[in-house]
């Protein structure tokens, strides 16, 4: 079956795709609306994101499982402090009383990011208004790797993952999107449910190797992975057996050998989160078919000074 939402996130000869991380996360609030829009304006018209239900079953854009307390603001103006309340005991009204336009500086957090914009008002996004965005005129070239975000609170409640699935492809399929979005998760069950209710519309594979540390102040999505201990060089093998047709590793967990694997298998190969200069030269040795980073502005300009496309 051939899917052209791979293809959109495939390089080739001379071309290195760009891929905005819940955004421009470097320097505009991240998983917000004006940082997607940014991001499509600016050239990077593919995004990376994650969704995870209220409960009200309302499809939401956010990283975590639980309010981010660097990243929330209550009613107060304060940024959460204690307990970080779960994303899927909120309804949909209640996530809408915090406000997501701020960085809490003083976290370990917060310094990964010294360069974000400081904003008020900004809200958490419901699905369906990314989706009613890219379906604009002027963003009709988007395409989105869709991360559905797997919460182990319901990890043995198939019930739950099987309605959350229906209700993001019924959204896709509803807005003529099924080309144009990736359904894309560290949680490959989940991805086998993807495909048991929408066979047409292509898995992408997030991968990390356990000895890797988790970056400062996220969500680790180790316990509901695969276990890939001592199996680093099966991965790409593993992602096409699966029935995967994207393979996104990290950048740190990222060969020569097992990009010459995945590219053998006929795998695209998107590589999270790649935000240093060094890396992001790595990756366009190691000739990645895409980029995905908090800063698509850097990395055009190191493509730009190789001579290399990211649109076209």
């Amino acid at each position: 079956m051939h899917f052209p939402a791979v293809d959109a996130f495939r390089g080739g000869k001379g071309l290195i795709r760009v891929v905005g991380h819940r955004g421009a996360r470097g320097i505009l609030p991240e998983n917000s609306m004006i940082g997607f829009e940014f991001a499509m304006n600016t050239g990077a018209a593919l995004l990376e994101f994650d969704v995870v239900m209220t409960a009200d079953r309302v499809p939401v854009i956010t990283h975590n499982t639980s309010l981010h307390a660097p990243t929330f603001r209550g009613s107060d103006g304060q940024f959460i402090k204690g307990e970080e309340p779960k994303v899927a005991s909120l309804t949909w009204a209640e996530v809408q009383a915090f406000d997501i336009g701020r960085i809490d500086g003083a976290t370990d957090y917060g310094k990964r990011f010294p360069d974000q914009a400081q904003l008020d008002g900004i809200r958490v996004p419901r699905l369906q208004e990314l989706l009613d965005c890219i379906m604009r005129d002027a963003f009709s070239h988007a395409h989105l790797m869709l991360e559905l975000k797997s919460d182990p609170d319901f990890a043995e409640d198939a019930d739950y993952r099987s309605e959350m699935v229906s209700t993001v492809v019924s959204m896709l399929r509803a807005g003529g999107l099924e080309n144009r979005v990736l359904l894309h998760s560290f949680d490959w069950n989940l991805l086998a449910e993807c495909q048991r209710q929408a066979p047409d519309i292509a898995a992408s594979f997030l991968t990390q190797l356990p000895e890797n540390e988790d970056e400062v102040g996220e969500e680790s999505a180790k316990s509901i992975s695969p276990n890939f201990q001592g199996k680093s060089a099966q991965i790409p093998d593993m992602v096409h057996a699966a029935g995967g047709r994207l393979w996104c590793p990290y950048v740190y967990d990222v060969t020569e050998a097992a990009v010459a694997r995945a590219k053998h298998l006929d795998l695209g190969i998107a590589v999270w989160t790649v935000n240093e200069p060094a890396d992001i030269g790595r990756m366009i040795d190691l000739q990645v078919d895409a980029i995905v980073t908090d800063y698509p502005g850097r990395v055009q300009r190191q493509l730009a000074d190789c001579g290399i496309r990211w649109l076209g």
